[in-house]
C-alpha cells in the first residue's frame, strides 16, 4: 500500500504507508545494542517510538521508522554484521501466537509455510516466499525480497542478514541444534570477513546472487516438529486468521486516512472532519486508531515527513516551496520538524539523501 502521490511528483514516486509492521526486529535490535553498551532509546524516541510505546502489543511501525532506526544503529555500532547478530538473537516467543503455531506445526517445511502465510503478523521487514524447487534437487527454497529495491544498501544488507539468521536460529531452537541449510545466497556483494557467516550458517554461501535465498534439503524440510500438536495448531490458526482480518481492517483505515491527508496537503483535514467522512464519532475513530497503535497526530506527522523527504530529492524546489507544499507555516517550522525527525537541518538531510541515492 502506498500514499497518494503529490500531483507534482515525477512519475513512479511512491511512499510506504505508516504503521505497517510489528516492531519485533527493533525490540531485538535494542537488546543487542544494549549488550554492546549502546542505548538506542533516544533514537527510538526521536522517530516517535518511546519506551512506553515500544512495549505496546498493538504497536505497528512504518518501514520508514524501522529503516531510520536500523541505519542509525549501524552507524552507532559500526558493526557491518549487525543484522546477523540481531537475527541470531531472535526467539519464537517474540512472535506471540504465530510463534506458538510454528512450534505446534507438523514439519519444518509446513512451519515455514505457515510463517510465510502469516508473515504480516511476525514483524518481517522483507517479503517472504517459499516453494519446492525441482531444479534444485527437490530442495525447499525460502526467498526474502526487499520491500523497496531502492532501499539504502546498508539497511538492505542488514534486513537480508537478519532474515536468514533468524530462520536458522529459530530452526535450531525449534527442531534440532544440528540444522544447517544446503546453501544461503545473498544479493549484496561479498563482505570483507566471512567468519561470522561461516560460524552461523555452517553451509556454502554465495554473494552477489540474483536474489536472497536459502536452500533447505528435503530431509530437513520433512523433519517433524518436536512440539507438534494438531489440535493446538488448528485452534491457534483460528486466532491468527481473526488477527489477520482485524489487521486488514486496520490497514484499510490507516491507508484511507493517509491518502486523505496526502491528497489535501498543504491543508490538513481536521480530526472532526475525518470522523464525519467515516460517518463515526471522534471518540470511536480515536479508539480505532488506538487499536492500530497510533494517533491521528502521529499519522499526519508521518505523511508530512514522507512528503518532505520526497520533496527534498527535487533540486528545483526551495525550502520555502517544500514548507508550503508540506503544510508548514514557514521555513522555520520546516526546519524545526526536520531537526526533530532527523537531528539535522533540511539542507544537510537533502545532501545526505542525494549521496545515498548516488
Amino acid at each position: 500500500m502506498s500514499l497518494a502521490p503529490d500531483p507534482t511528483d515525477p512519475p513512479g514516486t511512491s511512499r510506504s504507508t505508516s504503521a505497517t509492521i510489528q516492531p519485533n526486529i527493533l525490540r531485538c535490535l535494542v537488546t543487542v545494542a544494549d549488550e554492546r553498551g549502546i542505548d538506542l532509546r533516544p533514537l527510538l524516541k526521536q522517530v516517535g517510538l518511546d519506551e512506553t510505546v515500544m512495549r505496546s502489543a498493538a504497536l505497528r511501525v512504518s518501514y520508514r521508522q524501522g529503516s531510520a532506526v536500523i541505519r542509525r544503529a549501524l552507524e552507532l555500532t559500526r558493526d557491518e554484521r549487525l543484522g546477523l547478530r540481531v537475527g541470531a538473537a531472535q526467539h519464537l516467543t517474540a512472535w506471540g501466537l504465530l510463534g506458538f503455531a510454528l512450534m505446534a506445526d507438523e514439519t519444518l517445511r509446513h512451519a515455514i509455510e505457515t510463517g510465510v502465510k502469516y508473515q504480516n503478523l511476525s514483524g518481517a521487514m522483507v517479503v517472504w516466499s517459499a516453494a519446492t524447487s525441482e531444479a534444485e534437487g527437490e530442495a525447499f527454497v525460502l526467498r526474502a525480497d526487499l520491500p523497496d529495491p531502492a532501499m539504502d544498501p546498508a539497511v538492505a544488507s542488514f534486513l537480508s542478514e537478519e532474515a536468514f539468521a533468524s530462520v536458522v536460529t529459530l530452526s535450531r531452537l525449534a527442531v534440532d541444534p544440528a540444522f544447517v541449510p544446503r546453501a544461503v545466497e545473498f544479493s549484496f556483494p561479498p563482505p570483507r570477513r566471512l567468519d561470522l557467516y561461516d560460524a552461523l550458517f555452517r553451509c556454502p554461501l554465495r554473494f552477489g546472487a540474483p536474489t536472497n535465498r536459502m536452500l533447505i534439503d528435503a530431509t530437513w524440510a520433512r523433519t517433524r516438529m518436536p512440539g507438534r500438536d494438531p489440535v493446538a495448531y488448528a485452534s491457534t490458526l483460528e486466532m491468527l486468521d481473526a488477527q489477520m482480518a482485524s489487521r486488514r481492517d486496520q490497514q484499510d483505515l490507516l491507508e484511507v486516512l493517509e491518502i486523505s491527508v496526502a491528497q489535501n496537503l498543504p491543508v490538513i483535514p481536521s480530526f472532526a472532519e475525518q470522523a464525519r467522512r467515516h460517518s463515526t464519532s471522534e471518540r470511536t475513530l480515536r479508539r480505532r486508531l488506538a487499536d492500530c497503535g497510533t494517533t491521528y497526530e502521529a499519522l499526519v506527522e508521518g505523511v508530512r515527513r514522507e512528503r518532505v523527504e520526497q520533496l527534498l530529492l527535487r533540486p528545483e524546489l526551495t525550502l520555502r516551496d517544500i514548507a508550503r507544499r508540506a503544510g508548514f507555516s514557514d521555513e522555520r517550522a520546516l526546519r524545526r520538524a526536520v531537526r526533530r525527525w532527523h537531528g539535522s537541518s533540511p539542507v544537510h538531510l537533502r545532501e545526505q539523501m542525494r549521496r545515498d541515492r548516488s
